[in-house]
């Protein structure tokens, strides 16, 4: 009897252990999955608005990017329709997320506003991809800043994932055949912003920066599919004359 009931001890000891290591190589297996769990939950943990570990990034830097198409997205417009990225193939644009309640987002917002109305009609298109923010909020934000660009929400973060966004503002720059040239973190200033929208518009632009040899190809310009802005329309979320 002493003999089973060692026996037995033994058995209970090495069913800890088996279920010590399947315990082991489940969470293991498991930690990739967390890790995409994680990543799209971000907007669920947040504290004033921001994900857990978002940057707020304050200082304009550059961040090196291998040129290579765009990923293409829909995004929809809260006041209907949708903008598709690819339809504006043809056209410089600027792709910036950002957010209400980003302090930076706030400072820059004037010299986008004004570039936009600057740089409208001359092939050159803005896109504003809304993060981790209320939307009454953010069209409140829009409406006080006179942003007539298109604006929707990247509810999910799926764009933002796509684009490997760390924080907010940031800002890529996408040549006319829909490859990523340049990529910003944090707030623009106007003479950085124009140099930049000046250059990839190449001999169209009046104020280009010296020729690079670059040619840019004759082609007309798409129109995207946005909600029509009327007369009474709000500078909001969605619509564009293109």
């Amino acid at each position: 009897m002493m003999a089973r009931g060692d026996d037995m001890a033994q058995v209970g000891r090495g069913r800890r252990r088996f279920v010590g290591r399947r315990g082991v190589i489940l969470v293991g297996a498991g930690l990739p999955a967390l890790g995409l769990l994680a990543v799209l939950a971000w907007p669920s943990f947040t504290s004033g608005g921001a994900p857990g570990g978002t940057a707020v990034n304050s200082r304009v830097v550059e961040v090196a990017v291998a040129r290579e198409l765009a990923p293409d997205f829909v995004l929809a417009m809260p006041g209907g329709g949708a903008l598709r990225l690819s339809d504006l193939r043809g056209r410089v644009v600027l792709l910036d997320f950002w957010a209400s309640w980003c302090k930076p987002c706030r400072d820059e917002a004037p010299a986008l506003a004004e570039a936009y109305r600057e740089y409208q009609g001359r092939g050159v298109e803005f896109v504003g991809v809304n993060l981790w923010d209320d939307a009454g909020d953010a069209q409140r934000f829009l409406r006080e800043q006179g942003h007539r660009y298109p604006n929707g929400i990247d509810a999910e973060g799926k764009i933002a994932i796509s684009y490997g966004v760390r924080g907010i503002p940031e800002k890529f720059f996408i040549d006319r055949d829909g490859l990523i040239v340049r990529k910003f973190s944090g707030p623009m200033n106007p003479v950085l912003l124009r140099g930049i929208l000046d250059d990839l518009l190449g001999p169209h632009s009046a104020n280009a920066l010296p020729p690079t040899g670059a040619h840019w190809p004759q082609r007309g310009f798409p129109r995207c599919r946005c909600a029509p802005v009327g007369g009474d329309a709000p500078a909001q979320w969605g619509g564009y004359d293109g």
